[in-house]
């Protein structure tokens, strides 16, 4: 009898400790912003053995596309069930995972040209604050990446662009890279807010425009940006693929180093989720000695 209870006992502590083990996803936890004057939502993954530790992580921002908001790589992307996978094979490291919402009010990752929504700086200057302030994040550069699908993509690429100090690995994918036609980029500003002065709306577009950006960084940002990994990645039946195309051929005309990947596949969840372990494993090589 008393064996049965020692067994019985250390079954239930294994049990326990398994628990205890497991990763978390909170898909809703919110900020007050005060640059955005609302509040704002965000996804969470939290890595197996988070609440049994005291070990600070690593950590990737995650984006999602157009159409969908913070829970779409919970709900769609199945990150929970691939970041466990790939943690408990050794393919990546663990991390905490942040999938902020670019959905709510207005859509999109960087700031408006009228100033009235400026979700960039919300990103930068809050939201990243708040996730080292209120989880156990490394904050140093090198633990730091970014990563997203179509309209998340292309804040990838401007986020890094932007800020490539604050990155150690980048992975836009299926992005959308903009128009490549500077001119075309000018004039479409221009008729969706046609009370801008012209002047703000070329100095905002070159902003956002790769070529733009490459060309007027100065020496020492440019080697901020080649000294970022970054991960290309797009299906071959995309089509978002010339931008991307665009973006690999840009990139290696100003010598900077990337991974260029076209695969079989559209603009797609199907893809994504092909993808996801992917990046968790390319950017954990800048977490960890390679």
């Amino acid at each position: 009898m008393k064996r049965k209870k020692i067994l019985a006992a250390i079954v239930l502590l294994t049990c326990v400790t398994m628990y205890a083990q497991e990763s978390q996803v909170f898909e809703t936890r919110t900020l007050t912003s005060r640059i955005l004057k609302t509040d704002r939502r965000y996804a969470v993954y939290l890595p197996p053995g988070y609440n049994s530790t005291d070990v600070s992580y690593p950590v990737l921002y995650l984006l999602h596309g157009s159409g969908d908001d913070h829970t779409g790589w919970v709900q769609f992307g199945q990150v929970q069930h691939i970041a466990d996978k790939a943690i408990a094979e050794g393919k990546a490291a663990p991390m905490i995972i942040v999938m902020p919402d670019a959905n709510t009010g207005v859509r999109g990752y960087v700031n408006v040209i009228d100033g009235k929504f400026d979700f960039e700086n919300f990103f930068f200057d809050e939201l990243i604050p708040h996730i080292e302030k209120t989880y156990r994040v490394r904050t140093e550069r090198r633990y730091r990446s970014v990563s997203g699908l179509s309209m998340g993509g292309g804040g990838t690429i401007t986020y890094t662009l932007h800020r490539p100090d604050l990155f150690a690995a980048a992975a836009p994918l299926s992005a959308s890279t903009g128009t490549w036609d500077f001119e075309k980029f000018k004039s479409d500003t221009k008729k969706r807010y046609p009370d801008i002065p012209d002047d703000k709306i070329e100095s905002y577009c070159k902003l956002h425009d790769v070529e733009s950006v490459l060309k007027d960084a100065s020496e020492d940002k440019l080697k901020l940006i080649k000294s970022v990994r970054w991960y290309i990645s797009c299906g071959d039946d995309d089509f978002l693929y010339e931008g991307n195309s665009l973006m690999h051929i840009c990139f290696r005309k100003n010598n900077i180093p990337h991974e260029y990947r076209v695969k079989d596949g559209g603009h797609t969840w199907t893809y994504w989720r092909m993808e996801l372990p992917l990046v968790m494993e390319f950017v954990s090589a800048s977490f960890t000695q390679y």
